[in-house]
C-alpha cells in the first residue's frame, strides 16, 4: 500500500489516522509524506526478506541473533500497536468510541471515523502481523535449540 501511494495513489491514505492537518498534507502528496513512503515501502521489502530468512534454509548467511532479535522486536511493537499501547489500537478506539475518551471538539466526527477504520482494519492487521513475527522469532528460536550441538555433562553411571 505504501509503494502504490509513493507512486501516486491514494489507496486508503484517507483512512490513515492522522490528525486533520497531517492528513491533508498527505492527500496533497507533501513531498515530507512521499519520501516516507519510499522508506516505509523499502522496509517492507526488507522485512519481507528477512521473514523469509526466519524459514528458508539461506537464513544462516544472517546473524541468527540478529534475525531473532528483528522478529522479536517487531512483533511486540505491532502486537502493542495493536492493542494501543502506542495511543491507537483496540483500546484507544474503544475508549473513543464509547465516549470514555472526548475526540478532539473541533475534530470529532473524523476521529470516530478514523477510530472505526482502526478498530475494524488496521488494529486486526498488526495484531496479525505482530502474530505472525513473534510466531517466526519463536520458531527460529526453537529450531536454534534443536539444532546446537549438546555438550555432554559428566559421564553417568548406568542405571542398576
Amino acid at each position: 500500500m505504501k509503494l502504490a501511494q509513493a507512486l501516486g495513489a491514494n489507496a486508503l491514505a484517507d483512512k490513515d489516522p492522522l490528525p486533520p492537518e497531517l492528513r491533508e498534507r498527505l492527500l496533497a502528496r507533501d513531498p515530507m509524506f512521499v519520501a516516507s513512503h519510499w522508506v516505509l515501502a523499502t522496509a517492507a521489502v526488507v522485512g519481507v526478506v528477512v521473514a523469509l530468512a526466519t524459514l528458508r534454509p539461506w537464513q544462516a548467511a544472517l546473524p541468527r541473533r540478529l534475525l531473532l532479535v528483528v522478529a522479536w522486536t517487531l512483533g511486540v511493537f505491532m502486537i502493542s500497536r495493536s492493542v494501543g499501547l502506542l495511543g491507537f489500537g483496540f483500546v484507544g478506539d474503544t475508549l473513543l468510541l464509547t465516549g470514555v475518551r472526548p475526540p478532539p471538539a473541533e475534530h470529532a466526527a473524523l476521529a470516530r471515523e478514523l477510530a472505526w477504520w482502526d478498530l475494524l482494519l488496521w488494529s486486526p492487521f498488526f495484531l496479525l502481523w505482530g502474530a505472525s513475527w513473534t510466531a517466526a522469532g519463536w520458531r527460529l528460536g526453537r529450531r536454534r535449540a534443536a539444532t546446537e550441538p549438546r555438550v555432554p555433562g559428566p559421564a553417568q553411571p548406568p542405571p542398576i
